[in-house]
């Protein structure tokens, strides 16, 4: 009885979901069809992206040790981990959430906190928006502002690894 408990207590909010739509099925079923072809039509399209990720991940645990990553963005990793996870964050494509769980597994294999946030930092400078952004704003502003974007992406760093340090 214990198991079915902690069972239950794992998958509170799925159970919840499936009798929400029991219930939806009863009471309005109409809606219930058009939501059940929603999230098919919505898995439909994550599911490549979740493939991507999931290769990603795979490929990352055969080729990318844990001495790599404490090497590259440990502890005591130098400057260039910090250059690295700036331009790694600037030239990264795609939607955010394709990111963490990548981000999540190099953290578990020793990857900094820090780093993490530098390259999350980051994806807000966007290349392909540069040359928008000039046409509108001018070189000037666009150098400085993405000079202080990156500077404060440090900064972000090193706070995000103290709080979670402390904790």
């Amino acid at each position: 009885m214990k198991r079915f408990y902690q069972i239950v207590e794992n998958y509170v909010f799925l159970i919840i979901a499936i009798v929400a739509y029991i219930f939806l099925l009863f009471v309005k079923n109409d809606l219930f069809f058009q939501s059940i072809k929603s999230f098919w039509s919505l898995s439909v399209e994550v599911f490549p992206v979740i493939l991507v990720v999931f290769l990603c991940i795979f490929l990352t645990n055969i080729f990318i040790d844990e001495k790599k990553i404490g090497r590259y963005f440990g502890e005591k990793s130098g400057w260039a981990s910090w250059a690295l996870a700036i331009v790694l964050g600037i030239l990264s494509a795609g939607p955010i959430y394709v990111w963490y769980p990548l981000l999540a597994d190099l953290r578990d294999k020793g990857m900094e906190n820090s780093y993490i946030a530098v390259f999350l930092y980051n994806r807000a400078i966007k290349p392909q928006l540069l040359p928008m952004m000039i046409y509108y704003f001018g070189v000037l502003f666009v150098a400085v502002l993405t000079f202080y974007m990156i500077i404060a992406s440090i900064i972000n760093g090193i706070i995000v690894n103290k709080i979670v340090e402390e904790k």
